[in-house]
């Protein structure tokens, strides 16, 4: 994949990787083997024909590819760009166990990118229409698919979205330079074609109750709004000046442009020394962010090995490329403040690592006395999420988890309420963009059985 080149991408926020040629594409589909029993469909959580569409690819037959595509999968642009596929579809690609495994993302992300600026959005057939409202709450990627799934059966669909925007973490957790706001738009318009209505700045919970929707005649609810609410560690000085939740950090450089200020109007302040506590993808959006606002260092400081890194070895190795400096095996005990309550130091803790946790994981043990001082004057938190606890907290019946989730059947996706149905993050806690996308359909097909009785 042709990308920017590190010094010059560490100061823009375009787009880090630029995409295959069609050429490219066509070579590289040529590589897949046809299995007669391919197991990468098996690794994709939306269950796309990938050796239909690779094979239409290698044949030059683009429209029929991208009509293959779209056939599971209404938003392929994002997809190829943010899943882990290399621990998903291509991680079961046979030509994988002695070889590369056929890049199966990027390949998506061609075929969604040559249809939206070669070939242009066909607007989609409208089904029949049934006669039956349903309600999503959540214009996210659970949200977004399982709108477009019961748009496709015939249902009058409407999605309520609590920001102006639409989107969910696509939008305000994702930067410009992994996830431009107009691919989010084209697929998003796509979904409108399918007959899906949006409306934006609703709180379900606060503008309605989900009893509110039932009166209104909806047949069925889901609930896709996510983990928007951040975890912190909870040490001395955290309250500090300059100490941002990743939620915060990426919102207001991604969703309010803070990265554009002034011609935007939210200002986004980064020192000279940014760190950024975590090691998974939000951790290295943000300390690439960090970089591109202008920090002159930056860090990562996470408490396990590398080895243990959850990060897609796509944005560990880009971040690297950029000059982020990683503090592994390090964890911050306390925040230290100047006279006028800004952050300007951290003191960490060197760790090593026992035997494995609850995880699977080697669990991160202190090494008594190896404590020193970073200097920072900008410091995100990117140590995971959880549902807010609004929805849960005006609507009585609703089991939740200890951790503050929403229960669910795994086969439907309805919760402990007859009718509303839930998935993505704010079941799972914080996941990936394919797996709530994933959910988004299992719900559909659930919606859709209980409403019609089946």
């Amino acid at each position: 994949m042709p990308e920017q080149d590190p010094i010059v991408r560490r100061s823009n926020f375009d787009e880090v990787a630029l995409g295959f040629s069609e050429e490219t594409a066509v070579i590289e589909a040529q590589r897949c083997i046809l299995c007669k029993k391919p197991q990468c469909i098996d690794g994709c959580p939306v269950g796309i024909d990938i050796p239909g569409f690779i094979k239409k690819i290698a044949e030059k037959d683009f429209e029929s590819a991208i009509g293959i595509m779209k056939d599971q999968n209404s938003l392929p642009a994002i997809c190829g760009r943010v899943c882990p596929q290399e621990t998903q579809c291509e991680a079961k690609c046979v030509l994988g166990i002695k070889d590369k495994p056929v890049a199966i993302g990027r390949l998506e992300r061609f075929i969604a990118d040559w249809e939206r600026d070669v070939s242009g959005i066909k607007s989609p057939e409208r089904a029949k229409q049934l006669g039956k409202k349903v309600a999503i709450v959540g214009a996210g990627p659970a949200g977004l698919t399982c709108a477009g799934d019961l748009a496709k059966k015939g249902y009058d669909v409407t999605i309520f979205e609590a920001l102006h925007a639409t989107g969910g973490v696509l939008r305000y957790g994702i930067p410009e330079f992994r996830m431009p706001n107009t691919i989010i738009d084209a697929e998003v318009d796509y979904v409108k074609q399918l007959g899906v209505d949006i409306q934006c700045n609703i709180i379900i919970g606060l503008t309605f109750t989900m009893d509110e929707l039932f009166e209104q005649g909806y047949k069925a609810i889901f609930l896709g709004t996510g983990a928007g609410l951040p975890n912190f560690m909870n040490i001395p000085g955290e309250s500090l000046n300059g100490i941002y939740s990743a939620n915060e950090f990426l919102t207001r450089n991604n969703l309010m442009r803070g990265y554009l200020f002034p011609e935007y109007d939210t200002p986004i302040g980064v020192g000279k020394n940014a760190a950024v506590i975590g090691g998974g993808n939000v951790a290295m959006d943000s300390i690439r962010t960090a970089l591109r606002l202008g920090a002159e260092k930056a860090y990562i400081i996470y408490r396990r090995s590398e080895v243990e890194l959850p990060a897609r070895i796509e944005e560990i190795h880009h971040a690297k490329e950029e000059g982020v400096i990683f503090r592994i095996l390090t964890n911050p005990v306390r925040y230290i403040g100047d006279e006028n309550g800004w952050v300007k130091a951290m003191e960490v803790l060197e760790m090593k690592l026992g035997e494995p946790d609850d995880s699977g994981r080697r669990r991160p043990l202190p090494i008594e006395g190896s404590n020193y001082i970073i200097e920072v004057d900008t410091v995100v938190v990117a140590i995971g999420t959880s549902p807010n606890p609004l929805l849960m907290r005006v609507t009585s019946g609703l089991e939740t988890s200890r951790w503050g989730t929403i229960n669910i059947d795994e086969k439907t996706g309805m919760t402990s309420i007859p009718g509303v149905f839930a998935g993505g993050d704010i079941v799972t806690g914080a996941a990936t963009v394919i797996e709530a996308m994933g959910a988004g359909k299992i719900a559909a097909r659930g919606m859709h059985e209980y409403i019609t009785g089946k």
